[in-house]
């Protein structure tokens, strides 16, 4: 047992090659790929499952729904976890359990087995989702730490861009259980690579208590939230369930700031979450995945309604992430080297201003609106790096895979806004005419918006250094 739960060293020629951390992040990067590939494909599985288990739309939504609520509760702590027990060693049993769960969701009997084997599958996910910033960063030296995130916002693009194609032939070719089964050999080579390609943590958190009650009131919280905003969606639920999961959600938001105040060892360390650049940055991160997710459900409606083929639409759509992928890995090489992560982040929200306003004021035909998506896309793709860099390198080594995990809670929670906030436009508007396709823009306008206030520069008395400027990490003290 005592080998199981040890953190292996990595072989020494591995170690002192010259390219060992960028090993490690193609290594992190098998992970983003698949969590993306994985969100993407089951939405296609939808109809199969309805024949195939005889169930309408409405029980077959908790596949999805079920491993969103799961991932987002699960990140926060799972990140504190690994600060204390590894991160290397959190994020291998990560794949493990990613890897089995996939299996068993394939030969899952009935709907409501599968839904518990998303759930299983989304602990896993919380577990690699959780690291894989906080391995990023601290396998790199500390100036290439916005690249290296770059690389892995594009592997994280690629597989939501693919995804849609992949699962369609997959699905076509033979059947949906083959969309849970393909995650298996490649689960197996994750592990393989991240046994000798990912470094040992050097810099752990105090192994104190873990905060148990927190992560169940942040649980609640988070999908007290997200169940209530995708219920007023079209859900047929009635108002009060909504009205009161969102007193759920707020009782449960009061109550966890509360305790985080006096535990010994709170889940969600105030001291970090309460830097301006942290909590900023973590609002800026929810916002930017918002604006990256909501026209993946605004846009195909749209141009299905206006009498284009599935095929055509998601040609238009794959121009969002391939711009998004493309400047992920160019915007480090073709932006000023003085820039730091603010001016970065700046320059990308205006650009994702820029591209809902030129959507919601021009013509929807095919190839303007491909130049938009394109636009918008490599705004989030400058943007989103800067962003999660900025964060990372606000906190110490020691926490950073907490904070990895609160970005990518922060994720999740935009990811879900942006699909529940979108179509709760278009259902309120009466479908996806012109007026619901410009409500829905006008909600992603506003989010852009309020990520580029996120990052604007706050009032510091002269002589004061601004918050996060300060070096609290090397980023590469995982060297072993």
């Amino acid at each position: 047992m005592a080998r199981l739960l040890r953190e292996r060293a990595r072989p020494a020629r591995v170690r002192g090659h010259r390219h060992a951390p960028w090993f490690a992040v193609a290594a992190v990067c098998v992970g983003a790929f698949m969590g993306q590939l994985d969100a993407s494909i089951v939405t296609l599985i939808f109809p199969a499952l309805q024949r195939g288990f005889h169930a309408p739309l409405a029980a077959v939504q908790w596949v999805a729904l079920a491993y969103l609520l799961t991932v987002v509760a699960l990140l926060a702590g799972a990140g504190r976890l690994a600060d204390v027990a590894g991160r290397k060693l959190v994020y291998l049993y990560g794949f493990v359990v990613f890897t089995v769960a996939s299996a068993a969701c394939g030969f899952a009997p009935s709907l409501p087995v599968l839904v518990a084997c998303r759930v299983a599958q989304a602990v896993g996910a919380a577990m690699l989702q959780a690291n894989s910033v906080a391995l990023v960063v601290t396998s790199v030296p500390r100036h290439r730490a916005r690249a290296a995130l770059g690389v892995q916002a594009a592997a994280q693009s690629l597989g939501l861009a693919i995804g849609p194609l992949v699962g369609g032939l997959i699905v076509a070719m033979a059947g949906w259980r083959w969309v849970f089964w393909i995650n298996v050999p490649v689960g197996l080579v994750a592990v393989l690579a991240g046994r000798y390609l990912l470094p040992r943590t050097r810099e752990r958190a105090h192994g104190r208590a873990f905060d148990l009650a927190g992560l169940v009131l942040l649980a609640c919280a988070t999908s007290g939230l997200l169940l209530a905003v995708s219920a007023a969606s079209g859900m047929e639920w009635p108002m009060w369930a909504v009205v009161a999961l969102l007193a759920v959600a707020a009782a449960s938001a009061l109550a966890l700031r509360a305790r985080e105040r006096h535990a010994a060892a709170p889940l969600l360390d105030p001291a970090m979450v309460g830097r301006r650049v942290v909590a900023l940055g973590l609002a800026g991160a929810m916002c930017g995945y918002l604006v990256l997710f909501g026209p993946l459900v605004l846009i195909p409606q749209v141009l299905l309604a206006a009498g284009l083929s599935e095929p055509h639409a998601g040609l238009v759509l794959s121009a969002l992430p391939a711009g998004f992928a493309l400047a992920a890995l160019a915007a480090d090489h073709l932006l000023p080297h003085r820039w730091g992560n603010r001016p970065r982040c700046l320059a990308g929200a205006a650009a994702v201003a820029a591209a809902v306003g030129l959507a919601a004021i021009a013509p929807t035909a095919p190839g303007p609106l491909a130049v938009h998506l394109t636009l918008l896309g490599a705004g989030l793709g400058v943007f989103v790096p800067a962003n999660n860099a900025a964060v990372m390198a606000a906190v110490p080594t020691r926490l950073s895979a907490t904070a990895g995990g609160l970005i990518n809670m922060s994720r999740g929670v935009g990811t879900a806004l942006g699909i529940a906030v979108v179509t709760l436009a278009l259902y309120a508007a009466g479908g996806p005419g012109t007026a619901g396709a410009r409500v829905a823009l006008a909600v992603l306008g506003g989010a852009a918006l309020t990520a580029a206030l996120t990052v604007l520069p706050p009032a510091v008395p002269p002589g004061v250094p601004p918050p996060g400027t300060g070096d609290t990490h090397d980023g590469a003290d995982d060297r072993r």
